[in-house]
């Protein structure tokens, strides 16, 4: 299934100060939430759906996760992207693409492009936990959310976070649930939006099956991941997250 992300002045006027304490809590909150979803290991199937007002198509994927830093992803249907994969290891990411049969390293300028065609880009399914160190943290908010406390962080990233968003908020239920993750730009308008559709259990844990990625300026266009089948704590070895498993795969 995370560098060039900018913080802005006047992101960070907008903000009052929080108290250390507060912010601490808030930076609690979301390391809890991203180690909930991806687990110390895991195996993922997903359905990948891409909408745009004249068609639509969708992909299934598998996908390996193993701490922070490891996770590779493989098109496993239709026959025609079978084998397309990406293998992020630390801040480096690669793709491969069976029709040209090519291992192609992603240059940091190219962090913030779609990838595989969605409405997310490589950054967002890279280093997703570079938003716990690099930023600071508020809660802003608390309300209830299907008998839980949902807490409102906005994160502002330090000033010298190689980011590129102005800002961030994030929506976090008290199960570590994310239940929507809004993206704003260095003028703080708001670019796109992650919110959870459907939320229950699956690998022996309550998360989010089904989450949507839609543009600001464009709501007709937006990118669905379901979760189909989950298992946290795998076994993965080391040979998991190689360039040569990405391009000859040794696992099913």
């Amino acid at each position: 299934m995370n560098r060039n992300r900018i913080g802005t002045l006047i992101a960070l006027c907008l903000l009052p100060c929080a108290a250390p304490a507060a912010t601490s809590d808030a930076r609690d909150i979301v390391r809890s939430a991203i180690d909930h979803w991806r687990g110390v290991s895991s195996v993922s199937d997903m359905t990948m759906t891409i909408h745009r007002s004249d068609w639509q198509r969708s992909m299934s994927m598998r996908a390996w996760t193993r701490g922070d830093e490891l996770t590779l992803v493989r098109v496993t249907a239709p026959p025609r992207d079978r084998g397309n994969g990406t293998l992020t290891d630390g801040d480096n990411m690669w793709t491969f693409s069976p029709k040209v049969n090519r291992v192609i390293r992603i240059p940091s300028s190219m962090m913030n492009q779609s990838w595989m065609g969605s409405d997310f880009s490589n950054k967002d399914v890279s280093r997703v936990d570079d938003i716990v160190d690099q930023y600071r943290h508020e809660i802003i908010g608390e309300s209830a959310h299907d008998g839980h406390t949902l807490y409102e962080i906005q994160s502002i990233p330090h000033d010298d976070a190689a980011v590129v968003w102005g800002r961030e908020v994030l929506a976090i239920r008290d199960d570590h649930v994310m239940v929507r993750h809004d993206f704003y730009d260095q003028d703080g308008r708001l670019v796109k939006s992650m919110q959870s559709l459907e939320i229950g259990e699956m690998g022996g844990r309550v998360v989010a099956i089904r989450q949507r990625m839609t543009k600001a300026d464009a709501a007709d266009e937006w990118t669905e991941i379901r979760l189909d089948a989950v298992e946290y704590g795998a076994e993965l070895a080391d040979s998991v997250f190689t360039l040569s498993n990405l391009r000859n795969p040794r696992n099913p």
